[in-house]
């Protein structure tokens, strides 16, 4: 930590780069080169390839009745889906949902076998490593009997990043976003010697370790910083303890409350002013309605709050702030980012979506220290938001700097000759 209090953002990202490209490094120059020696001994002139339906059996995942609860009571059987991945990754053996024997059509889908996502989530996959189900979103490939011996399962996983990137370019052109299946299955996987496969099962474990650890490591970096913000606001926003504070209502501070007027299918690509909708980002368009100084407030109590001066528009459902009388613009902003979606919880029900309406906005309060204090406030969170921010592009950009070069090197290994 520096003298700031602000953790040292370029020790850190430093520390990271160097490691991971050390280790690069040393996997490049010792282990390729093993692999070059098992290539050039094993398959000098190149490896056979073969279609998918060739090597794999098809066959697509379900859902079980709903309406039959014995499907669903007493489960022993994983059924994956979407939110498996998402929550557990892309090697699996655990299913956040279990069916019942009698659910089953046929047969299950063994272990060591493949999931893909062809409909909706286009371009995932998860190897599975125990005896599953998995519902219609995916498409299930199983190694037809004869390859089995052929192949080590981890290879085919990482050779399916080639097939996610197959489907994305192969998809139909309709409203709901599927799988050309005709090409999928004329998609071609190699098979090199097992011990080559499994000299880069070795070597990309390695690489996906590394990466997984960085790309971990980062957005912890990040949350952290988030957390590192907060504090310093919350300790300049907490007003619990002070008399040198008057306290009014929205109504009182700002002269006018208004919303827009324009429906959120107005935008436009690349307009000429800035249209403040429901959603975090702005949008564009080539009109505009207000032009002033403002604070822009979501009416659908998500938490969305903008602060802008010039030419802009805005959605029916955003609420417009402005010409305030005695105070700083910039605090009441800092402010109502800080409070205000903790005061429209209060309204909402559980299970509810939070909204707020005039009155609810019209009557929030606001305490207001004086004008000095507020300027040195705003100053303060100007430069933590504008630091925040630069910090978090950084991290953001150094994660996406570390996935392309690991996948760069996963593609290098994954690419054979072809045996003529």
């Amino acid at each position: 930590m520096n003298k700031s209090g602000l953790l040292d953002l370029n020790n850190i990202v430093t520390s990271l780069i160097i490691l991971q490209d050390e280790i690069f490094k040393e996997i490049e120059v010792t282990k390729m080169s093993r692999l070059d020696e098992l290539i050039n001994k094993l398959c000098p002139h190149g490896v056979e390839y073969k279609k998918l339906d060739e090597l794999l059996e098809i066959r697509n995942g379900y859902t079980p009745s709903k309406s039959k609860k014995e499907f669903w009571i007493n489960g022993t059987i994983p059924w994956f889906r979407m939110d498996d991945i998402r929550k557990g990754g892309t090697i699996l053996s655990k299913s956040l949902q279990y069916v019942s024997l009698s659910a089953v059509k046929k047969n299950v889908f063994p272990a060591n076998s493949l999931i893909i996502a062809t409909t909706a989530t286009i371009g995932v996959h998860a190897l599975i490593t125990v005896p599953y189900l998995a519902n219609q979103q995916f498409t299930c490939l199983i190694l037809k009997k004869k390859y089995i011996e052929k192949f080590d399962p981890m290879f085919l996983y990482y050779y399916c990043f080639k097939l996610d990137e197959f489907c994305l370019k192969n998809k139909h052109k309709s409203n709901f976003a599927s799988v050309d299946m005709e090409k999928f299955k004329t998609f071609k996987f190699p098979i090199p010697p097992l011990e080559v496969q499994k000299e880069i099962v070795a070597i990309l474990d390695r690489f996906d370790g590394l990466c997984n650890d960085i790309c971990k490591g980062i957005p912890a970096e990040i949350k952290a910083r988030s957390q590192q913000y907060e504090y310093y606001r919350d300790k300049l926003l907490d007003f619990k303890n002070s008399h040198d504070v008057e306290y009014q209502s929205l109504t009182d501070i700002c002269g006018t409350i208004t919303t827009g007027k324009l429906n959120a299918n107005r935008k436009i690509e690349n307009g000429a002013y800035m249209f403040f909708t429901c959603d975090a980002e702005p949008y564009r368009i080539n009109e505009y309605a207000f032009d002033t100084e403002a604070i822009l407030v979501s009416g659908n109590g998500n938490g969305h709050i903008n602060y802008y001066k010039g030419k802009f528009n805005a959605y029916q459902r955003t609420y417009v702030l402005c010409n305030f009388n005695s105070i700083e613009s910039k605090y009441l902003f800092h402010y109502l980012k800080y409070h205000l979606n903790q005061y429209i919880s209060t309204f909402s029900k559980k299970g509810t979506v939070p909204y707020i309406t005039l009155p609810m906005l019209q009557n929030f309060i606001v305490p207001i220290p004086a004008i000095e204090e507020q300027i040195r406030i705003v100053n303060i969170l100007d430069k933590f938001t504008k630091l925040n921010a630069e910090l978090n592009a950084e991290l953001n950009a150094e994660l996406k700097c570390r996935r392309k070069q690991y996948e760069y090197y996963r593609d290098k290994l994954l690419t054979f000759k072809k045996l003529s």
